[in-house]
């Protein structure tokens, strides 16, 4: 059984490669086209050249879009002076078993799909993609959290623009630590992918081997297994506590698990209906009536 728990501390700086900055626009309401700013060279030329390349009516967008990202890398090179983002992240032997994830001896209920797209397709749950308990031998999986530091957001709660600047920035950076965490991991400490070369974009498109799903999004929608999770990893060491809603504060962290297996990908649980609620929360050992509460999902009836 696998003990240690490592944390990492990032500087603003090495993170830079690796926000992804359609996420960074849309949530200031631009479109992902406009996102494109952030891949060209910052000279005057560049950025007339990438101006012009809009119809004329998407201009005085691109413009704003430009300058967002401007002031956005001028904020970067002031939080690069005073904030760090830091990760723990753990690897554990482990098996699936059923629906269930079994991580060092503890076990972890899983959610799985009861609709898909195509009909050939599996149901799918995040278990499948790790070593049979049946077969004796020991899988391996991550877990992690990271988090970018709240604190400079107070200096800036009288200035709504650069309050929201940060906040976005921060959101941006934990998810950033979060892919170069994950990047490291498969290259050098797990060591699955030692021989990886990609690219920026091909890693902001995770053409790698591996996923990370996050708890919440909907591979993982229960909030509660953030508590299973903090008991592994303990998210106090970088500074996450959690709220009785399972929410992470500060708001820009990440928690979530690693997966290795080859044919991984991200899918959507969607709706469940009552039998599977039923199902889980016995699993969980919880009253339905608890993990309604947790569920970012919905029933079919």
């Amino acid at each position: 059984m696998r003990t240690e728990i490592n944390v990492i501390t990032y500087a603003i700086h090495d993170l830079a490669d690796y926000i992804n900055w359609v996420y960074f626009f849309h949530a200031w309401d631009f479109q992902p086209r406009f996102a494109s700013i952030a891949d060209i060279h910052g000279c005057d030329a560049c950025r007339a050249q990438w101006l012009a390349s809009f119809p004329a009516s998407d201009i005085p967008k691109a413009s704003e879009a430009m300058q967002l990202h401007k002031e956005a890398m001028r904020m970067l090179r002031q939080l690069d002076e005073v904030c760090q983002v830091k990760a723990v992240y753990r690897l554990m032997d482990a098996y699936g078993d059923g629906d269930d994830l079994i991580l060092n001896g503890k076990r972890i209920p899983l959610l799985r799909q009861q609709t898909h797209i195509h009909t050939d397709d599996p149901y799918l749950c995040l278990s499948d993609f790790v070593r049979p308990l049946s077969q004796g031998i020991a899988d391996t999986v991550g877990a992690f959290a990271t988090t970018a530091d709240e604190s400079v957001e107070k200096e800036f709660i009288h200035d709504p623009y650069r309050h929201l600047l940060v906040q976005t920035l921060n959101e941006r950076l934990a998810e950033a630590a979060a892919d170069k965490l994950h990047e490291t991991i498969r290259k050098e400490v797990w060591g699955y992918a030692k021989d990886e070369r990609l690219t920026r974009k091909q890693l902001l498109n995770e053409e790698y081997q591996g996923i990370r799903p996050a708890i919440g999004y909907p591979s993982l929608p229960d909030l509660s297994i953030s508590f299973l999770l903090d008991e592994l990893i303990d998210m106090k060491r970088i500074g996450i506590r959690l709220t009785e809603n399972g929410m992470m504060q500060p708001h820009a962290s990440v928690c979530g698990f690693m997966f290795a297996h080859p044919q991984a990908h991200y899918f959507s649980v969607g709706k469940i209906d009552e039998l599977q609620l039923a199902d889980y929360a016995a699993r969980r050992g919880k009253d339905v009536a608890y993990l309604r509460n947790y569920l970012i999902t919905n029933l079919q009836y």
